[in-house]
């Protein structure tokens, strides 16, 4: 699984990458076939204190999942990303078995 992760505007701290990769890793289980994970990190110039963006795509054989998320930190968004993907994973996951067994 290859993780890519970029940061638009701004550079990322070590702490911040080192923190999405170990939350990006406990993602694998979920499902065995992700062949890749795109993580962008963006901040808007607004006075809006929730001017963090937080994107995660992952690629999958049969598709991709995208989650984009608005927060106050980079981390909280990760965060959210990630409970969010998990969900997903899970009902593609039901699908599949669903389509296997018919």
């Amino acid at each position: 699984m290859k993780i890519l992760t970029q940061s638009v505007n701004f550079n990322a701290d070590r702490s911040l990458i080192s923190f999405t990769q170990k939350k990006i890793g406990s993602i694998i289980k979920y499902h065995d076939n992700i062949t890749g994970v795109e993580i962008f990190f963006k901040v808007q110039k607004t006075s809006d204190k929730k001017n963090k963006i937080t994107e995660v795509k992952i690629n999958l054989p049969g598709g991709e999942f995208i989650v984009k998320k608005e927060t106050k930190s980079f981390e909280e968004g990760v965060n959210l990303s990630i409970f969010s993907l998990k969900r997903q994973l899970k009902k593609f996951k039901e699908k599949q078995r669903v389509l296997l067994v018919s």
